[in-house]
């Protein structure tokens, strides 16, 4: 089995799923990294940075 991305590759994911117009990709990435950093104010920058394009959707 494969080793589990590192923050930083999964950001540089996110990166490349928001340029490419797939932001719910680019936030399962960023909520991954979020949960890899112990500093909460790191973690929500992260999600902030990548906010989940489904946030405002209603059922």
């Amino acid at each position: 089995m494969p080793d589990k991305p590192i923050r930083s590759e999964l950001l540089d994911y996110a990166d490349q799923m928001a340029a490419t117009g797939r932001p719910s990709l680019a936030r399962l990435c960023a909520e991954e990294a979020a949960q890899q950093t112990t500093d909460p104010h790191e973690a929500a920058r992260i999600l902030a940075d990548y906010p989940d394009p489904n946030a405002d959707r209603k059922e």
